[in-house]
């Protein structure tokens, strides 16, 4: 199986302590993800490998918002005008 397309993922079984078990629930609610990208990006970071978020919007949630422009510059036809001319 690939990972947004980079990577070959296996799955393993974990033994958790309750309390653990938990927190990783309630972060996985809190950023609307999976217990598996919660424990992937905390594994990651552990063994120091490259962070993968797993989707652009993950990836992005950095930057999203960071520039200023009219709303609907993908959408409206005024600013389409001599675009890919």
């Amino acid at each position: 199986m690939k990972l947004a397309g980079r990577y070959d993922v296996v799955t393993i079984a974990v033994k958790l302590p309750e309390p653990i078990e938990a927190q990783i629930d309630a972060t996985a609610r809190r950023r609307g993800t999976t217990r598996s990208a919660i424990i992937r990006e905390a594994l990651m970071q552990f063994l120091g490998s490259p962070r993968h978020s797993g989707t652009v919007g993950e990836a992005a949630r950095g930057i999203a918002g960071s520039v200023s422009g009219p709303r609907d510059l993908s959408t409206n036809p005024r600013h389409l005008r001599d675009y890919g001319s």
